[in-house]
């Protein structure tokens, strides 16, 4: 039939009225005769289909909006207005949006709603780091225990480091930014601040007087005075001798420098004498290069004559090994340094004349002032200091490097003096005002050796990176790398008279000499079977000394059949 397959509201929208038995009757058309029998029919069968359709209505579920757990409030995240959680609730909530006249709605479980606590408390732990990372925090470690303090926290807690302290104040502050009391604490504060800083400003003023630098003594002050005057003269000597050279037409320096790096090319193996009974750490020539002083890690220090190299004195006293030796340049006195943290002066004849004492670590290396005057000495505490040879008094402690200080020259001038250390710095001094007026960074890794060019401009320093470097003091930058050993480099010594070579020592067994003109190599010293540890050269160039773990001296020198004279002033 046709009536089966109409939807009934459009049956009930075609007929002009609705009975309550779910008859429809046409009262204006009479007269076909199969409506009522259509009728008849069909109650039986549309009552059972219409039936069920009131409980969707759910009338006794008509109170249900009003309960609190199903009309939750918007929640406000980053600003911006959420309405719901997830797309699956637009989607149950979307029947009840269409349908004006429904009213329900879907309740949620339990997991859902610790879901939500957990994600708005994370939200809230969230929100609240960022606000304590834009708050604002000092940096400076006094002052953030100073604001610690008035916050009435705790300046420092037990194995507490800068940085957790930093963390800490930050924290504290946020979360009284949290409680509504940070802008209240914090304006007492300021005015706390204000007011202190009122009645300290005139103590600021006098602290701000005060000098940055430590204050000498009238003795260091007398020695500064005194070297000045002495380098002044020495300055002006050199460079009136490097004008005479420059002008006059008889002056040939390339002829000059070709011969002498001839004589350091024909060095020979002259003797070989077993030092002592533990290897040897330090040798030096006398002024008049009659006599060669070792030092050994036995703790004692021989003299020799020469150039049979034979034993003259003995120097006993220190207590530890004796890391170096330094004859002075004016007489034959010679100064020792040693690991039981003093050096000592001593006589040619092997009798104690100074001791100085003051370092707090092993010492290193040591170095005569040209003038004789002075002494410099190196030492594990990261010190260098320097010393009135005739009193004994320290005139100078010196810091500015971060590790030991191992390696010392003085300029040939008096004016600047050179420390080198483990913190692979070398530095330059200047005596007459006590400022650092160099500091060489270029060595990747401790600095051992260093040593000055009677050019009065150049200067050689040797590491553990295996090289020599080459810098030039006007132009304050490196000028030349020498790749000189495949072990570190122990010694560098510039020769004494003119700088036209320079030798290097190393723990690869070898010495060699370099040219100062275009650090080529010029000729390798090989005969010692362990690490050479020092080196001196003679203040005619003609002979070197080398000393080395194997616990022998070696001198090197030039056949006196290729000996040929020449003038040099």
């Amino acid at each position: 039939m046709e009536i089966d397959d109409q939807n009934p509201a459009s049956t009930a929208a075609e007929s002009p009225e609705t009975l309550p038995g779910g008859e429809n009757e046409e009262l204006d058309n009479p007269a076909e005769p199969t409506q009522p029998a259509a009728t008849s029919v069909i109650p039986p069968s549309i009552v059972p289909a219409i039936a069920p359709i009131p409980p969707p209505i759910i009338r006794p579920l008509a109170p249900l909006p009003s309960r609190p757990p199903l009309f939750r409030p918007p929640v406000t995240q980053n600003g911006e207005l959420r309405t719901s959680d997830s797309d699956s609730e637009h989607d149950e909530l979307a029947p009840s949006r269409t349908a004006p006249g429904s009213t329900a709605e879907y309740e949620i479980s339990e997991e859902s709603r610790q879901a939500r606590e957990r994600h708005e408390k994370a939200m809230q732990e969230f929100l609240m780091k960022r606000r304590a990372s834009a708050l604002a925090v000092p940096t400076n470690d006094m002052a953030v225990r100073a604001r610690l303090r008035r916050l009435g926290e705790p300046i420092t807690l037990f194995g507490e480091r800068e940085m957790e302290r930093r963390d800490r104040l930050r924290s504290i502050m946020a979360r009284l930014d949290a409680e509504g009391q940070l802008e209240k604490l914090m304006k007492v504060h300021e005015e706390e601040e204000a007011a202190a800083t009122g009645g300290t400003e005139e103590a600021e003023e006098e602290v701000l007087q005060y000098p940055f630098y430590t204050e000498g003594s009238k003795a260091l002050l007398d020695a500064r005075i005194d070297i000045a005057k002495y380098s002044i003269l020495r300055a002006s000597s050199r460079l009136e001798r490097a004008k005479r050279k420059r002008d006059d037409p008889d002056e040939d320096v390339e002829a000059e420098m070709d011969w002498a790096l001839r004589q350091a090319e024909s060095l020979v193996l002259d003797c070989s004498e077993i030092g002592d009974d533990r290897p040897l750490s330090g040798c030096s020539f006398s002024s008049d290069g009659k006599f060669l002083a070792t030092s050994s890690l036995s703790g004692v220090a021989k003299l020799w004559s020469m150039p049979q190299v034979r034993k003259v004195s003995n120097f006993k006293g220190h207590t530890e090994r004796v890391t170096d030796v330094m004859f002075s340049p004016v007489n034959e006195c010679l100064a020792t340094a040693s690991a039981d943290r003093t050096a000592r002066l001593w006589s040619a004849e092997g009798s104690l004349l100074k001791t100085f004492e003051g370092h707090l670590d092993r010492l290193a290396r040591i170095a005569f002032h040209p003038s004789g005057k002075y002494l410099g000495t190196t030492s594990f505490d990261k010190t260098w200091r320097l010393w009135d040879v005739e009193t004994g008094v320290e005139l100078l402690l010196q810091e500015g490097h971060s590790r030991s200080v191992y390696g010392i020259a003085f300029h040939h001038d008096g004016s600047l003096v050179s420390s080198c250390g483990l913190d692979a710095l070398a530095r330059v001094w200047d005596l007459r005002t006590g400022r650092s007026v160099l500091a060489l960074e270029g060595h990747v890794k401790p600095v051992l050796g260093v040593s000055f060019s009677p050019n009065g401009y150049h200067l050689a320093t040797g590491g553990e990176d295996n090289t020599c470097r080459i810098w030039d003091l006007r132009k304050k930058k490196s000028l030349y790398i020498i790749p000189a050993h495949s072990n570190l480099v122990s010694q560098v010594k510039y020769e004494p008279q003119e700088g036209y070579f320079l030798v290097t020592a190393s723990f690869d067994m070898t010495a060699k000499i370099w040219s100062a003109r275009d650090f080529k190599p010029v000729k390798t010293l090989s005969g010692h079977e362990a690490k050479v540890t020092s080196l001196d050269i003679i203040s005619d160039g003609q002979c070197i000394a080398t000393v080395s773990h194997d616990r022998t001296i070696k001198l090197w020198s030039v056949n006196s059949k290729d000996i040929q004279t020449m003038d040099v002033d």
